[in-house]
This record gives C-alpha cells, sequence and structure tokens, in this order.
C-alpha cells in the first residue's frame, strides 16, 4: 500500500521541540474530526476484536497476556489505512472507507512481513515474562485474579517493578524499530529494512521528543483498553493520525522519503 510519486509533502520544515508530540495530537485529533468515518469504523474493528480476545481467554492469563500483546503490536499495522485519511485531509479532501478498503485490497508485502516480524517480537516478550514472573513468584500464576494478586498488589517492592522495566527494555527496540517504519512503509515504496534504519536514525537523533512520543502512545492505549476497550474506538484513529503527523514532520528530509 504505497502512495503516488506526487504523494503530499510538508510544505515547509517544522522545528522539533519537547512540546511537538501535543502538536502531533492536536493535528490528529483535528483530521479525526473532519473525517471521522473512517477512523471510528477502524476503531470499533479493533475495539470488537479487542472484547472478543478477552472473552475467549479471560481465565488463561499467560493466553490473555499473549494475545493482547500481539494485539497492541500489530493494532498501527491495522490502522494503517487512516494514514491515507490524513494525505487526503492535508490535499483539502475526504478518503472515505472504500478508498481505505481499496487499498487494503490493493495489498503490500512488505507490511505483511513487518506486522509478522511484530507479532514474533510481542511472543517474544510474553515468553520472556512467563519465564521471570514462573522463576520469581511465590505462587503459580494461572489467571489474571492471580497476576493481580500475587504480582501486582503485593507490598514487596520486586517482583512487579522487575517485569515493568523489562517490559519497557524489551518494548523500546520494538518501538525505535517500528515508528516512522509503518508509515513509511504506506507513504514510499522503500524496502523494510530502509524503513526500520530510518525509523531508529529518526528516534537516535530526537530521543527525547520520542520518549515522550512512546509515553503518550502507551497511556492513552492504556486508557483506551481500561474503558472497556470503549476508549479505543476514539483512541485508535486518533493516535493514527497523530503518528502520520508525527512521521510528516520528523521525516521531511529523509532522502528515502524523497526517494519513495
Amino acid at each position: 500500500m504505497t502512495s503516488s510519486p506526487d504523494a503530499i509533502r510538508p510544505r515547509m520544515n517544522v522545528e522539533i521541540d519537547l512540546q511537538s508530540p501535543l502538536r502531533w495530537l492536536r493535528l490528529g485529533w483535528a483530521d479525526l474530526r473532519q473525517n471521522p468515518v473512517p477512523g471510528l469504523a477502524h476503531g470499533l474493528l479493533i475495539a470488537a476484536f479487542g472484547w472478543l480476545l478477552l472473552w475467549l481467554v479471560r481465565d488463561h492469563f499467560w493466553l490473555l497476556a499473549g494475545a493482547f500483546s500481539g494485539f497492541l503490536i500489530v493494532a498501527p499495522i491495522l490502522a494503517t489505512g487512516l494514514y491515507h485519511v490524513s494525505r487526503a485531509c492535508a490535499e483539502g479532501r475526504r478518503a472515505g472507507l472504500a478508498e481505505v478498503i481499496g487499498l487494503w485490497r490493493s495489498g503490500d508485502g512488505r507490511l505483511v512481513r513487518f506486522g509478522l516480524l511484530l507479532g514474533l517480537a510481542g511472543t517474544g516478550w510474553v515468553l520472556t515474562s512467563a519465564g521471570l514472573i514462573t522463576l520469581m513468584s511465590p505462587v503459580p500464576i494461572d489467571k489474571p485474579i492471580d497476576f493481580l494478586r500475587h504480582v501486582v498488589l503485593v507490598r514487596e517492592v520486586g517482583l512487579f517493578e522487575v517485569w515493568l522495566l523489562m517490559g519497557a527494555l524489551l518494548a523500546a527496540p520494538v518501538f525505535a524499530s517500528s515508528v516512522m517504519a509503518i508509515p513509511m512503509l504506506v507513504d514510499t515504496s522503500v524496502p523494510v529494512s530502509m524503513a526500520v534504519a530510518e525509523s531508529w536514525r529518526t528516534v537516535a537523533s530526537q530521543p527525547a521528543v520520542m520518549v515522550i512520543w512512546a509515553v503518550l502512545l502507551a497511556v492513552l492505549s492504556a486508557i483506551g483498553m481500561l474503558t472497556a476497550m470503549l476508549g479505543l474506538i476514539v483512541i485508535v484513529p486518533w493516535l493514527a493520525h497523530a503518528s502520520w503527523h508525527a512521521y510528516q514532520e520528523l521525516t521531511a528530509n529523509s532522502p528515502y522519503k524523497a526517494a519513495g
């Protein structure tokens, strides 16, 4: 799902600073308000998928953890059609659901391959997490309530904090590899390896800004899930549109983008 050679580009370079992530959220919200139907349809489908996962594996903690790890990692791939909606907004027009579906039906093997790689990363996290908790937990963790009682709500500082730290350490390279790569794969025809390299270069060049952006993405996603998935109906498209604007500003001078 690549763009035409004359795909919309930023009209001018925008200074990137610590306030930029809030600007991306504002721009993403403006896109959602301007053309809400494709975004809300994506959000509803992803929330419904989350409800289905929760219902299927609600009493099996490790299956639930694996399902939602994969869900959170692959969800950005599922929302890539909304990048086209944001691009259309910048062109002063509305892209309808039929246009977005047409893009998906055209297929893009690069996005499929990248999605599979992200899914493998999520599997690795679940296996590592299972090993840590099985080794350190005083009781077997079989159900979500077991994890809540014996890992999250214990008074002693230890296992839960180590689990969170390990999750952050494992999530960081996934974020660095995908945050710019996913929209670049939609916007250009570069191979996956180049998109990932550009994503890492962008994160390395703006570390403080990207940490703030990662925290905002994580917090808003958590809010969406903690509202019984209902918040995801709005938050998923909002973050997808905002991510497009982040990509546009951060890679305005990228040689890969110019070549795409």
